[in-house]
């Protein structure tokens, strides 16, 4: 009944306070501007097709280098041979049907002071607001000997695409016995419980065709996303098939050789058959180039707008955004998106920010079939997005799996809907 309770009182604030705000904004919208939204993501790409619902005037313009985005969640799946890639791929057009121009290129330059987007062909666009939703780059070497071409080795597959079938081959080839490893970084990085749901779905896959074979998680921390559920899944699917060694055991992973194919801790070296590096990330490279990153190479924002800390005129919204205890997830950036939206075609208005909760929900799978989740209700204090104490929820520990089946259908049946509304 609490559960119940809880995702009603999600749905009504995602599908019923937003709309009427939404209304609201559309209304009163009578003057024109150029707003130019950087990332076609679920941040970026929520966020231009937003902007022309709430007003029709406004000119928008999507820039995103390229043609097909392939989403990350669920892709764990794919490495695990659950899902096909191209499952995970979305195009652009429905986003000209609304008016919005789309432009395939690699933005090169900002000019906060001359409000100026300068794009790899030569391209100079003008804007009365920007919109910066890079997602996350690799913080290629901030771990010692992990680079682009150790990545070729060691993947990371935490950017949909090439790296996930890379990382799908390594597992299949694998020989019986083999050892497959597993590190994890300090957060903040985004989709904080993905590297334990990737553990379980490739434990599930190694219990099936490779049953002589180990996993070893590495991590960098002694806390993460829904431990103690994923704990109780893998003691009741897998057994000791999984092993996770935190921070306090010394298993910070700090340097690793490609060649050779070892990790080094801070107490030990391991060698492994395959190896699955998530490493240290940062805003993506854009929101460095705009100015909006401070030295911890993420973007601060203005909680309530999400309008830059640094640049005026220009937001941040997703991955790139230091959103305090809302997650990196596509859940996040999407809810983000469509506040922000708001913001700004007030702001253009010349109208006070609204104030108002966003929620999160992120499911995780244990078996192909089965998933927990946890999920979150957040305001902005202070200027800062905090959670609302009590108004959360994680899964039920010892479930059962009727439970956990119906968790992980909610996870299919939330991406369906979630890419529909932001690409279909």
């Amino acid at each position: 009944m609490q559960r119940r309770q809880l995702n009603w009182s999600l749905l009504t604030l995602s599908s019923g306070s937003l709309p009427l705000l939404q209304t609201g904004c559309a209304s009163r919208s009578k003057r024109r501007g150029h707003v130019v939204v950087i990332g076609g993501g679920f941040a970026g790409t929520t966020c231009a097709r937003q902007l022309k619902k709430l007003d029709n005037h406004l000119e928008v313009t999507l820039i995103e280098a390229r043609p097909t985005y392939t989403a990350c969640p669920l892709s764990n799946l794919v490495v695990v041979g659950q899902r096909q890639l191209k499952a995970q791929n979305f195009n652009y057009s429905r986003l000209k049907d609304d008016e919005i121009l789309v432009i395939h290129d690699h933005v090169i330059g900002v000019d906060p002071q001359k409000q100026r987007v300068v794009l790899n062909n030569g391209q100079s666009l003008g804007y009365d607001r920007l919109v910066v939703a890079p997602g996350v780059d690799i913080a290629w070497n901030q771990l010692s000997g992990y680079d682009e071409k150790a990545a070729q080795i060691m993947p990371h597959a935490w950017k949909a695409g090439p790296q996930t079938l890379l990382l799908q081959q390594q597992i299949a080839s694998m020989k019986d016995g083999g050892l497959v490893l597993i590190s994890a970084p300090e957060n903040p990085f985004r989709c904080p419980p993905g590297p334990y749901e990737r553990a379980s779905l490739i434990a599930h896959y190694l219990k099936r065709y490779k049953p002589k074979s180990k996993l070893i998680i590495l991590d960098a921390k002694d806390n993460f996303s829904k431990k103690p559920l994923f704990l109780e899944a893998w003691q009741k699917h897998y057994g000791d098939l999984i092993e996770w060694q935190g921070l306090s055991s010394g298993a910070r992973v700090t340097q690793v050789n490609a060649a050779s194919k070892e990790v080094l801790t801070d107490f030990d070296t391991f060698k492994a058959d395959v190896i699955n590096i998530v490493p240290p990330q940062r805003a993506g490279k854009i929101a460095e180039i705009a100015g909006c990153t401070n030295a911890s190479g993420w973007c601060p924002i203005g909680a309530s707008t999400f309008a830059s800390q640094i640049q005026d005129k220009v937001y941040v919204l997703g991955d790139a955004a230091i959103a305090n205890a809302m997650p990196k997830s596509a859940f996040s950036a999407n809810a983000q998106a469509k506040l922000c939206a708001i913001q700004i075609v007030r702001n253009l208005q010349e109208l006070p920010p609204i104030n108002t909760k966003l929620i999160n929900t992120c499911y995780s799978y244990v078996t192909p079939t089965q998933a927990i989740s946890v999920a979150d209700i957040y305001t902005p204090k202070e200027n800062i997005w905090q959670p609302v104490a009590h108004a959360g929820g994680i899964s039920q520990p010892n479930a059962g799996d009727l439970l956990q089946q119906l968790e992980a259908k909610y996870a299919l049946d939330w991406f369906k809907v979630t890419t529909q509304e932001v690409f279909g």
